[in-house]
């Protein structure tokens, strides 16, 4: 198989309903370009017939590479393994979904030329989705930009154009609960952005229901920043100094002659607050010791059940 100059890496998890208009644009955008390239799609375990169709795309065109998992392990799993698994000069991750438009890929390449070796797109509007994840997206990227001490840019996503050498530096990198964004970011290089307008899902359904994006973002957070176990070591701090300031408020008013009012009410509120504050810091401690749970164990980050469109050398490598 020929060197290539472009990989385009494309994860996907039962997007049978999108599959062939996603090569369609995808190999149209690439053939425009001119120069050598590969699609490499990665196959998260899908149920339905993505596998089959991606299957039968690469008979006729010989391209398409398929990376196919032995279960779901995940978008960021899958990503990763588009990543280690191309031979480009450069590496552009794309959604199936077409929420990203591929006509964007040529202004990347363009940057990439100019010497850029990170070249992320930066979306302007989402078209498509509801006022509550427009909210929340924005929300965390900012909050998340506010906890940690590595710039990971705002309002983007994986759909990024990356240099060879970037790649090769990601690929050494061992942690199970990627943020892939911010560890892009973290590896340093020379980065920027184009900026669009992200479409609506040209069709089925996201990928990222609310208790995904949930973990996601905790992923971003506690990947790169502890600030969450200070907060709770300060919340610590502030509730036991209340505390201590009532006990002199009560010692007080018991000197005074005062008696203390004396309450079920109270006394329950109070005991509710200062439980749940324990259980806020303990639920923190416990996230970040399951994660490095997760990391001593050593597990592979993803299992390759079958890979098309590889020769048998590449098979063997």
């Amino acid at each position: 198989m020929m060197n290539v100059k472009y990989s385009v890496v494309v994860p996907v998890f039962n997007e049978e309903e999108v599959i062939s208009e996603s090569y369609k644009r995808l190999t149209n955008v690439m053939r425009e370009i001119g120069e050598p390239y590969e699609i490499v799609f990665v196959d998260d375990g899908s149920r339905d017939k993505t596998f089959e169709m991606i299957k039968d795309i690469s008979k006729s065109d010989n391209a398409v590479r398929l990376v196919s998992f032995s279960r779901n392990f995940g978008h960021q799993p899958a990503v990763s393994a588009g990543i280690n698994e191309s031979s480009g000069e450069a590496v552009i991750v794309i959604d199936a979904d077409l929420q990203d438009p591929p006509e964007i890929i040529p202004k990347m390449i363009k940057k990439w030329k100019a010497g850029f070796q990170v070249v992320y797109g930066k979306r302007l509007k989402r078209q498509g989705e509801t006022f509550f994840k427009k909210l929340t997206a924005k929300m965390f990227y900012r909050f998340l930009s506010s906890m940690t001490n590595v710039k990971i840019p705002v309002d983007t996503g994986d759909f990024r154009l990356i240099d060879r050498k970037v790649c090769d530096t990601f690929s050494a990198l061992t942690e199970r609960n990627r943020y892939i964004r911010g560890l892009i970011s973290w590896v340093g290089f020379s980065q920027t952005y184009v900026e669009y307008i992200r479409d609506e899902r040209f069709a089925g359904e996201t990928k990222y229901p609310l208790k995904k994006m949930i973990k996601f973002a905790s992923d971003g957070i506690m990947s790169f920043s502890y600030k969450p176990l200070k907060l709770a070591t300060y919340l610590g701090f502030i509730v036991s100094a209340a505390s201590f300031v009532y006990m002199i408020v009560v010692i007080i008013q018991r000197l005074l002659g005062h008696a203390a009012a004396i309450g079920w009410a109270s006394t329950i509120a109070a005991l509710l607050l200062l439980n749940g504050i324990t259980l806020i810091i303990l639920g923190i401690m416990g996230s970040y010791i399951g994660r490095i749970y997760d990391e001593v164990q050593n597990r592979p980050l993803y299992i390759i059940k079958d890979k098309i469109g590889y020769d048998e050398q590449e098979k063997n490598d």
